[in-house]
């Protein structure tokens, strides 16, 4: 079927351009099939106006499937919003010198420009031809040998819609435009808006289109936003409606609503929307029953409301709507396909490829799996055992070093020392055989002094070998006794138990007691310690030992395996079942927590030991997305308790201030205000909570600022489930102690 399609808007510079098309085409037609059906079609809208793209790819379809004969299909566009009544003359001139020699069976005039046009043109232009209209104004009266379609805009079912999707909405700020179609549609909205006493309308009309993003931009909590149209703002500027909303909903700090479906995919929640497309179909229907000759007078015009409730599920989720609040029947557009509805046929055809060639080679497979996982086994046995061996053989030579060196020392004690003041005890007491007795009284008093030094010495040497004190006393006085000799180096150690049984077993007694003076002579020796904090707690059948330094610190990977410090302390510790963590960086000082299992005891506490509180450490969750709050929350509770979740600074500064939590964990990089901004307030506000920064991004600058905000933790999100909670714990921990310290 042919169909010849010329389109043209207003504009003097193509006149010249679509005579000659015309021209041709009328010559093409003369050698086309006899008396084809000729429509021309009036947009009163801009070609790119989604009501004329959508009649452009519709109405040429509708017509020509209902009709036997071709159809030369003309369109124009008068674009009322740039171009004023007063061009309609040329416009009227222009059509006039372009069809002059065209015959039409149909006028479709879309819209009120247009119609207007068609009556006060028709007996000049378009004699006798009937006419198909589309009005949204019921006022419109029907033209001479016409009919057509009535949809009266409904603006206010848009703020029915809201109210059901927010029913906290407080304020509607309605946007407009300044051109004259624009004002009527904000007198159309006033007159119809609902009479709600707690709901406020506030019309921002014919703005500067900087002025309105700025507005819109610091709308107050509980506002919405109602996009009517803007092709033109108050600085005299002009813009496509839709390119307009796209700004407007970005700039919005509130959900963006509209009236019409074009708008869907352009930012706004959804509305209850006037379906252009079915408009455009009604009109297709009634143009084909004209231009199968029913005379245009008998049909009757038809009143439809043509709106549909729709959402956009992407807004709803980024406005946190919640999807229950729905209507029933609403269109919900741009939902994220599940896996499943993505791939179902690739899925389906792999599983039944894989079913079909499992059952032929499974026996096969299963054989060569066996083999495999038995060679496997050998060779990491073979491996394990060549490492083990290797490990031993080392440990032994460093374990005889060590044991020569110790006797090297106690050799050096007896000589340099004990030897010595027996040396002298020997020549006092052969002197006092041959004193005489006025002389023995005295060199009797300086014979028992060098004994009682050297009764010391010796017991000296014993508690450092192993010390008698532990076995009598038990594990807190010798811990205290050992304080007190290591605080003379200069060196302010502070020793704090709580809960700590007042018998312990034996193995578990000396464990503790080696690992606190291994640590301990570390700190000195090595750390350069100043001041070192042991705490021992016991908590639901389990003694914690946390010690703390302020030294140069260390690497902690490089230095597992190495020293013989820290493998006897693994060793002590494994053989009661004990556990070690070691928290360092070179210039930051250690922590040791320790933890080894006691019998079941009776305990009314909930705290963790570590944290060395009487309650759970307490944990305010800021994030601007839902599902990373939902997994901070699995990752942190138990132990901790979430004081609450919320998802801007606005609202974590709030709940900072009501619930005065232990330690807030912080997303860097939120929409309305960054973590690094909220941590700022909360510091200028004298909060004392510790800060633990959560970001997507391994960025150093990030890091650096968060420290000079006080950052006492630095988490990367790919790295939540294992980081987070040491994180937090450590936060706690590094507070406790810099307060003990000061």
């Amino acid at each position: 079927m042919l169909r010849l399609s010329l389109r043209c808007s207003l504009r003097p510079g193509v006149f010249a351009a679509t005579i000659v098309l015309a021209q041709i085409a009328g010559t093409s037609l003369a050698y086309g099939q006899s008396e084809p059906k000729q429509v021309l079609v009036l947009y009163s809208t801009r070609p790119d106006a989604r009501l004329s793209v959508l009649g452009e790819n519709l109405l040429p379809r509708t017509l020509e499937a209902g009709l036997a004969q071709d159809l030369v299909y003309y369109s124009e566009f008068i674009d009322d919003s740039t171009f004023p009544g007063s061009a309609y003359p040329a416009f009227r001139e222009f059509l006039r010198l372009k069809y002059q020699d065209a015959r039409f069976d149909l006028i479709i005039a879309i819209q009120n420009a247009a119609i207007d046009f068609v009556s006060d043109h028709r007996d000049t232009l378009f004699p006798d031809t009937p006419v198909v209209f589309l009005t949204n104004d019921r006022a419109t009266g029907r033209l001479r040998n016409s009919t057509g379609l009535i949809h009266e805009r409904d603006f206010a079912a848009t703020i029915s819609f809201l109210r059901q999707l927010q029913p906290d909405v407080r304020q509607v700020f309605v946007v407009t435009g300044a051109s004259p179609g624009e004002k009527r549609y904000e007198n159309v909205i006033r007159a119809s808006q609902p009479s709600a006493p707690e709901l406020t309308f506030t019309y921002l009309s014919g703005l500067p289109t900087r002025d309105l993003e700025d507005r819109l931009s610091r709308l107050p909590e509980h506002s919405a936003v109602y996009y009517l149209s803007v092709s033109e703002d108050g600085a005299g500027q002009r813009f496509h409606p839709l390119e307009y909303l796209d700004r407007v909903a970005a700039a919005a700090n509130a959900p963006t609503y509209c009236w019409v479906d074009s708008a869907m995919d352009h930012g706004i929640v959804g509305g209850s929307l006037y379906s252009q497309a079915r408009a455009i179909e009604h009109i297709g229907q009634l143009a084909q029953r004209v231009l199968r000759g029913e005379p245009a007078d008998r049909i009757p015009m038809v009143a439809l409301s043509l709106n549909t409730n729709m959402v956009d599920w992407r807004w709803l989720r980024r406005w946190r709507i919640d999807e229950a609040r729905v209507p029933v029947g609403t269109i919900v557009r741009f939902r994220d396909p599940t896996i499943w509805d993505r791939y179902r046929i690739y899925i389906l055809a792999a599983l039944t490829l894989l079913i079909t060639q499992s059952v032929l080679i499974t026996g096969l497979l299963i054989q060569r799996q066996r083999r495999r996982r038995a060679e496997e086994e050998l060779r990491g046995s073979q491996g394990e055992l060549r490492r083990s061996y290797e490990r031993n053989r080392d440990l032994g030579a460093r374990l005889l070093r060590a044991q020569e060196d110790e006797r090297a020392l106690i050799a050096r004690e007896l000589h340099d020392d004990i030897g010595q003041q027996v040396a002298l005890l020997t020549i006092e007491l052969s002197l006092l055989g041959r004193a005489k007795l006025d002389e023995a009284g005295n060199l009797v008093k300086e014979t028992l002094s060098h004994a009682q030094d050297l009764a010391r010495s010796v017991q000296d040497l014993s508690h450092r070998v192993h010390p008698a004190r532990l076995r009598v006393l038990g594990l807190i006085p010798a811990l205290e006794a050992l304080r007190d000799e290591l605080s003379r180096n200069e060196i302010d150690i502070r020793l704090t138990h709580e809960r700590v049984p007042t018998t312990l077993p034996g193995d578990l007694t000396l464990c503790l007691f080696r690992v606190v003076q291994e640590a301990l002579q570390n700190a000195l020796k090595h750390s350069k310690a100043h001041k070192v904090s042991v705490q021992l707690i016991g908590w639901r059948g389990v003694l914690a030992l946390s010690i703390v330094d302020d030294g140069v610190g260390f690497d902690v990977d490089g230095a597992v395996g190495k020293g013989l410090g820290l493998i006897s302390m693994n060793e002590r510790l494994d053989a009661v079942g004990g556990s070690l963590e070691i928290r360092s960086k070179p210039g930051v000082g250690t922590e040791l927590t320790i933890r080894v299992p006691l019998d079941p005891v009776r305990s009314d506490t909930t705290v963790d030991p570590i944290r060395g509180d009487t309650t759970a450490v307490r944990v305010l969750l800021v994030d601007d997305n839902d599902a990373m709050l939902d997994r901070a929350s699995e990752v942190l509770a138990p132990p901790c308790v979430i004081a609450g979740k919320v998802h801007d600074g606005h609202a974590a500064l709030k709940a900072a201030e009501r619930l005065r939590p232990d330690v807030i964990v912080l997303d860097i990089s939120m929409h309305d205000m960054t973590g690094l901004e909220v941590a700022g307030h909360l510091r200028e506000a004298g909060s004392t909570a510790a800060l633990v920064f959560l970001t997507a991004h391994d960025d150093e600058a990030y890091e650096r600022a968060a420290q000079a905000l006080g950052a006492a933790g630095y988490v990367l999100k790919s790295r939540l489930a294992s980081d987070l909670l040491p994180a937090v714990q450590g936060a706690r921990g590094r507070r406790r102690v810099e307060s003990a310290v000061h």
